[in-house]
């Protein structure tokens, strides 16, 4: 047991593990902040209450033995609010106040990149990685990672005027399509760089994409995932010195492509704006989204 949770229960304050709320479990408290995707032991008892010969019944199902006015909202269960019952039988996914509190009460701690440099005018912040498809992520605690879409692409092809990505809960796939970008009757997919659950998203972006054109390595990210399996998937992915050649190669591929619609560039090879496509749209969506988003 932490130190914390044996100060909490001393002043009365522990964290009650939500199996102890609703009485499938006598005692157990929470030493990970309510991250049940990190908890071992959450994870056994799922996997036993899968088991019908066990005997033990999903946390959920306990609840839904009480009336619905008895039934508490995970959010209250958390500490994270005063009461409020349960309205949507424990679908969280599908619950409209459990979307409205990630939105409104959610704080995000972003921190901006401590250090970068510039490849072709495009920025590739340090310590993130970045998949070929031009989305990158950022590791956060434990198997947490925070995900966005690079500079490159938000300059190349937007800006967007929305980005939609998947749902809470939803399960997403390295290299897979996952976040959609539009503008105007434009659309196309983008691929994940890690596989995993979405556990949060991010509503200045689902609202309107003028974040991440703005600030892509940090108010601008997309959505988080807990990725159980990034050792493996980060040999994928490209940090530091390895972005700063992917990207450089990038560069030159779309002065090949832009020589080829507008003639010869200076001999400085010319300064990239931040509205490409708008500027020139004869570089074709179709044409720059087959290219750089491997689609």
């Amino acid at each position: 047991m932490s130190k914390r949770t044996k100060e909490k229960q001393a002043a009365g304050q522990e964290d009650r593990c939500i199996w102890m709320h609703a009485g499938v479990v006598s005692k157990k408290y929470c030493e990970r902040n309510y991250r049940c995707t990190d908890c071992v032991f959450d994870q056994a008892l799922r996997r036993a209450a899968g088991k019908k010969r066990s005997g033990l019944v999903s946390w959920q199902d306990k609840l839904r033995e009480r009336p619905q006015w008895k039934r508490p909202c995970i959010h209250h269960m958390k500490g994270a609010i005063e009461y409020r019952s349960c309205t949507n039988d424990y679908q969280c996914g599908h619950c409209d106040f459990d979307q409205y509190f990630q939105d409104q009460y959610t704080v995000h701690a972003v921190v901006s990149p401590v250090d970068s440099f510039e490849v072709g005018g495009f920025k590739i912040p340090q310590g993130y990685y970045f998949h070929e498809g031009h989305t990158w992520a950022k590791l956060e605690e434990g198997p947490s990672v925070r995900i966005g879409i690079d500079d490159f692409v938000l300059r190349v092809l937007g800006p967007f005027d929305h980005i939609e990505c998947p749902l809470l809960g939803k399960e997403v796939k390295q290299g897979e399509q996952a976040i959609s970008v539009i503008r105007g009757d434009k659309r196309a997919r983008m691929l994940s760089p890690v596989s995993g659950v979405v556990t949060a998203l991010n509503p200045g972006v689902r609202e309107r994409g003028t974040p991440a054109h703005e600030d892509p390595y940090a108010n601008g990210w997309i959505m988080t995932v807990h990725a159980p399996h990034l050792r493996k998937e980060l040999k994928n992915l490209t940090i530091n010195k390895e972005s700063r050649n992917f990207i450089g190669k990038e560069v030159d591929r779309l002065f090949e492509i832009i020589e080829e619609v507008e003639g010869p560039l200076g001999t400085d090879g010319g300064a990239l704006g931040s509205d490409l496509l708008g500027t020139i749209p004869n570089l074709g969506w179709e044409r720059l989204t087959r290219l750089f988003l491997r689609i």
